[in-house]
């Protein structure tokens, strides 16, 4: 792979010009402002080699490090000690950790990390150091140090989306104290990784840090292998002065094979083993990642500081891939007869699995997706009276352009009758065996070229102001315009009212406001309320249609408590919350009708720290009431898809001496549905409430040796081997994947310092 990052350098160095430079006040002793909270550039949660799970501090809730007891909603935090205690190696593995959290497959035009956060999608609510991370690309942990999820609409500080909150990645940032670690894994069915993380000091206030992995993956779904290398270079200058300069980067390719799991029949997935794949030895998903990112801090003094942002990103995807689309038995003609429709949960029809087969359908395209980014700040404390401000105001614009080029694969003799074949139709292989089936010839064609492109411009301010040593309020507003575009070459269903070309034109006022109760140090009691919007080409995805109408929007409301007890040790948390979706739409030929609204309601429970000096426990519970209503598609009443009931994770670990460490626990979801909305507009009622997985919970453990300059760690993952569905994906009648078996992990530390 290459990548020219010269262009991308020239723009940074361009963007730097906006910030003025100016030289430091003196320090003043101003007792009219709020307490600074002291962390590093990156806001790190745990300094390198602890191993505690119990971050006090977050960048997700207001744009600047701030305490979670000061953040007026849900705040989860998964932080590296956690990460790797638990062998977590991708960011869908971190996220197991915050509860509420769904996996969704690889959809139609997505692939890579599709995440659902309290039952809506977030798969553009992903970001990397505050910057949307909008690429479609699987994450790896490796130059994390923490994952921070605000749970709850956003729109106040993030732009678009954020409807179920929004997902950050904290990278490892250089420091003036170096040091080198290595690490090493292998494990059950061939499972290699390796990475290495080195700080070195430059001068006496700069450091370069560089973080580096590599691994060949294999799982127990049988053919599963994924080979994925990166490198994440950071350079800090003017370390403890007035401005500092960081440069980051990522560079990272990704060569896996894509899993589209099983097939729905008599509404649950088919019955298949663990190890079954669907799919074609020669399917590949190969991605490349590009980013630099570039701050540049000057504090004026203690209470005034200006920040500069600006974030490149390229991302490619190469993608051959077949998917299960439908199921058939072979009929006396010497063809295939569907049992059902695809967007209905086929039945069987009495047959058994033996006379069942099922049609693969071609998923191949090629992506080309980039985005330029850029934040300035000005972050200041300063008093009104007797009411203490820390008031951040600021600007943000962005460009996004996205280009998909979908192709088909076609076999001969892959239709319902004899002779005839089906566009993108690859062939048809046994439900019990489907690798006794190759395909048959093939031909090529190419199909819809989609040609998409957003501008973004937001001003926001978000003051929190302190009234008295119990009292606070925290209050933001934010002003957006989105304007979208997108064409098609080859559009399928284009009618009058859903033209190849289409385009939107969004603006939104988006509001923030909370209220803190704090009669002592450690309890924070809050209620708050937020709205977010989303426009139907934010994700530019979309081949045709009505995009032209109002964004979707929501407001939520919440209330909550936090507390710190056993000496400051352990962090209670819990929550209720109340989610309004407004605009919902329904798509069928590409055309978008109004559909209803999503309500949301539920509660959660966290519990993170040190039970005892020796017992640390993670743990986190979500239960959800998510109903479809006041609908016009006959969906009125219904659940949305991949929206459990009840979510609930613990993590514990006990230090039996001070070399070695035990710990493990569960992971439960409770049932899901599959799909959700109306499918078309002949079956108003598509999939809902018609095809679901079972709850499970997996257990995992961990048995650990620790020594200054060396560990060992060994991982268990689903330690009991159960079968599970992991990611769902809601087309072709719904479809989902079967979750990792059991599998041991052996990871070998050494630090050099």
């Amino acid at each position: 792979m290459s990548f020219k990052l010269k262009p991308i350098a020239a723009l940074v160095a361009s963007a730097f010009s906006m910030v003025p430079l100016a030289h430091a006040d003196s320090p003043t002793d101003n007792p009219a402002v709020l307490p600074s909270v002291n962390v590093s550039a990156s806001a790190d949660q745990q300094p390198d080699g602890s191993r505690d799970y119990q971050p006090t501090v977050s960048t997700v809730g207001g744009k600047t490090a701030t305490a979670v007891t000061d953040i007026p909603q849900t705040v989860n935090v998964v932080d590296k000690a956690l990460m790797q205690a638990q062998g977590a190696t991708s960011l869908a593995d971190a996220l197991r950790n915050v509860p509420g959290i769904t996996i969704g497959g690889a959809e139609g035009g997505q692939i890579g990390n599709n995440i659902n956060l309290r039952g809506f999608t977030a798969r553009t609510d992903i970001y990397l150091d505050g910057f949307r991370d909008r690429g479609q690309y699987y994450r790896d942990t490796f130059d994390l140090d923490a994952v921070e999820v605000l749970q709850g609409p956003s729109s106040m500080l993030f732009g678009r989306g954020s409807t179920g909150g929004v997902i950050n990645q904290v990278t490892k940032q250089a420091q003036l104290d170096p040091f080198t670690e290595v690490s090493g894994t292998v494990g059950t069915d061939g499972r290699l990784r390796t990475t290495y993380d080195s700080d070195s000091r430059i001068s006496d206030n700069a450091a370069l840090r560089v973080n580096v992995f590599g691994q060949d993956l294999q799982t127990t779904r049988d053919t599963m292998q994924n080979k994925d290398y990166g490198i994440a270079p950071t350079a800090r200058f003017g370390i403890g002065g007035p401005t500092e300069l960081t440069v980051s980067g990522l560079l990272q390719h990704n060569t896996d094979m894509p899993d589209y799991g099983v097939q729905s029949l008599n509404g649950s997935p088919i019955s298949a083993s663990r190890d079954t794949y669907y799919g074609e030895g020669t399917d590949h998903t190969d991605q490349d990642v590009a980013m630099l990112n570039t701050t540049l801090t000057h504090h004026f003094n203690d209470s005034v500081t200006l920040r500069n942002q600006t974030q490149l990103n390229h991302y490619t995807t190469d993608a051959v891939e077949t998917a299960p689309h439908a199921l058939g038995y072979i009929n006396g003609a010497g063809g295939f007869t569907l049992i059902g429709p695809p967007a209905l949960a086929p039945q069987s029809n009495g047959l058994n699995p033996s006379q069942l087969w099922v049609e693969m359908q071609s998923h191949d395209r090629n992506i080309t997706d980039n985005s330029v980014d850029n934040q300035t700040d000005l972050i200041s404390k300063f008093s009104t009276g007797f009411i203490h401000h820390e008031l951040v105001v600021g600007m943000e614009a962005g460009r996004d352009t996205y280009n998909n080029q979908t192709y088909y694969r076609t076999g001969a003799n892959t239709g319902t009758t004899p002779g005839s074949s089906s566009t993108g139709m690859v062939n048809w292989v046994s439900l019990e065996d489907p690798s006794a089936a190759d395909p048959t010839t093939l031909t090529s064609s190419v199909g819809n070229l989609a040609q998409s492109s957003a501008n973004s411009f937001g001003l926001y301010f978000n003051d929190t102001l302190a009234l008295n040593d119990e009292w606070k309020v925290v209050a933001g507003l934010r002003s957006d315009t989105f304007h979208g575009e997108i064409n098609n070459s080859a559009p399928a269903g284009v009618t009058a009212s859903s033209p190849a070309f289409a385009k939107q034109d969004a603006n939104f006022t988006s509001r923030r406001a909370g209220v803190l109760y704090q009669p002592t140090e450690d309890q924070s009691y809050y209620v708050s309320y937020g709205t977010s919007f989303d426009p139907l080409l934010e994700q530019m995805t979309v081949t045709n249609g009505t995009q032209a109408l109002p964004p979707t929007n929501t407001r939520s409301y919440e209330t909550g408590g936090k507390w710190t007890v056993l000496n400051d040790k352990l962090s209670l948390n819990a929550a209720a919350f109340n989610e309004l979706q407004n605009n919902v739409y329904s798509a069928s030929n590409g055309e978008y009708t109004a559909a209803g609204n999503w309500l949301i309601k539920g509660y959660t429970l966290s519990t993170v720290g040190h039970v005892t000096d020796k017992l640390q426990i993670s743990s986190g519970y979500m239960h959800m009431i998510p109903r479809v209503v006041n609908t016009t598609d006959g969906t009125n009443g219904s659940t949305p898809a991949n929206t459990p009931k009840d979510t609930f994770n613990i993590w514990s670990t006990y230090e039996v001496t001070h070399q070695w460490e035990i710990g493990g626990g569960p992971n439960f979801v409770s049932q899901r549905f599959v799909a959700d909305s109306g499918i078309s507009s002949t079956l108003p009622q598509g999939n809902i409430d018609k095809v679901s997985v079972p709850s499970y919970t997996r257990w995992d453990a961990t048995v650990a040796y620790h020594q200054p300059r060396y560990e060992f760690r060994v991982n268990l993952l689903n330690l009991t081997n159960k079968y599970y569905y992991d990611a769902l994906i809601q087309s072709d009648g719904g479809r989902a994947v079967p979750g990792i078996g059991r599998t041991a992990l052996l990871t070998a530390t050494y630090r050099f310092k």
